[in-house]
C-alpha cells in the first residue's frame, strides 16, 4: 500500500537554479529517498545512516573502520560517533584487529543480524514506492558514483616537484 499522491509533477522553470542545478535536483532526490527510508528504518529502530553501516557489515562481514569509511565516504569524525552510538545500541562490536593492532575491526551483533531480513523488506518497500524509473537509471547511478569520486589528476595536472 503506498501513501504517494499522484499528482502532477513539479518541474522546475528553466533558469530558476541557474548556479548549480545539479546540487539542486541531487538534494531533491537525497531528500524524498529519505523521507521513504525513514519511517520505515524507524520501526526497526534505525537511522538511515546506521543502515547504510549495517549493509556495508552484511556484505563484506568484519571490516575495519577505515574500510568503512572508505565504503560509505565518511571521514573519521563523521563515523566514529555513529560506529559509537550503535555500539552502545548493540548493533555493533568493535575491536583491534588481530592482524594489526592500530586498525579497528567492525562487526555486527546478533542483534544486528536478527535485522538483515526485515531490512531487506524496507529496500524493497522503499523500491516499490518509488516512481517507475527510466531505463537510464543504471547510467544515472553509474554517473552520480563517478561525481561522488575524487578527480584523477591527469599528467599535464600533476604537480610539477621541484629539481
Amino acid at each position: 500500500m503506498t501513501h504517494r499522491q499522484d499528482g502532477p509533477r513539479h518541474e522546475p522553470e528553466a533558469g530558476a537554479f541557474p548556479e548549480d542545478p545539479l546540487s539542486h535536483a541531487l538534494y531533491i532526490a537525497a531528500r524524498a529517498s529519505a523521507s521513504l527510508y525513514r519511517p520505515r528504518l524507524a520501526g526497526l529502530g534505525l537511522t538511515q545512516p546506521q543502515f547504510l553501516v549495517l549493509q556495508v557489515l552484511w556484505k563484506h562481514g568484519a571490516v575495519t573502520s577505515q574500510q568503512l569509511g572508505e565504503e560509505l565516504h565518511l571521514d573519521s569524525g563523521t563515523l566514529s560517533p555513529l560506529l559509537r552510538r550503535m555500539e552502545q545500541a548493540g548493533l555493533v562490536s568493535r575491536r583491534r584487529a588481530r592482524w594489526d593492532e592500530r586498525l579497528v575491526e567492525v562487526v555486527a551483533t546478533r542483534q544486528a543480524e536478527a535485522l538483515r531480513e526485515p531490512a531487506r523488506h524496507v529496500a524493497e518497500a522503499v523500491r516499490a514506492e518509488r516512481p517507475p524509473l527510466s531505463s537510464a537509471y543504471e547510467d544515472l547511478v553509474r554517473v552520480l558514483y563517478e561525481l561522488a569520486s575524487p578527480p584523477q589528476e591527469t599528467p599535464d595536472e600533476a604537480p610539477a616537484t621541484a629539481a
